[in-house]
């Protein structure tokens, strides 16, 4: 960020505020233990809310989302988990990952295409559990850390 709150972006400076709405990608994975409806909806329940915490992202500012899941795991989709978050009106898809040798089992990912001001250096791309292995360049420890802990003291008791 510049100074006056403008960021330089290929030579031209525009407020934050200003700022025209793009459509953006945002990148998560998570790994799960088994495969089961449960080890599935809890995973995916947790990267979509850390991914929406730690960007600061609502359901109506998506434009679609594209889960994928390794070949091992076909106990449910992925976006039903979401549906149960209440993500309701935001078009889904779901298909499994090419299966490349050496490549880890019982992954999740996803790819949200999201219309905000933000640029591409400003999004969060959150890779939880064993998944950090896939993109330890994009981890973000402190910022997923924070919105985990936001959603933690959110949860009930």
């Amino acid at each position: 960020m510049g100074q006056n709150g403008t960021n330089g972006v290929n030579g031209h400076h525009h407020p934050v505020e200003t700022r025209p709405l793009m459509c953006r990608g945002v990148r998560g994975a998570i790994s799960v233990t088994e495969n089961s409806v449960e080890a599935i909806v809890t995973a995916t329940k947790e990267l979509m809310s850390v991914i929406a915490a730690a960007n600061n992202m609502h359901p109506d500012d998506i434009a679609s989302i594209f889960f994928t899941t390794t070949s091992d795991l076909t106990a449910i989709y992925p976006a039903l988990a979401v549906r149960q978050l209440g993500w309701y009106d935001v078009a889904m898809l779901c298909g499994h990952e090419m299966d490349v040798p050496g490549g880890l089992a019982g992954i999740i990912r996803v790819l949200i295409h999201w219309n905000t001001p933000k640029t591409p250096r400003e999004i969060r791309h959150c890779y939880l559990r064993e998944a950090v292995a896939l993109r330890p360049d994009r981890t973000q420890w402190s910022v997923v850390e924070e919105a985990q802990a936001v959603l933690t003291e959110a949860q009930p008791c």
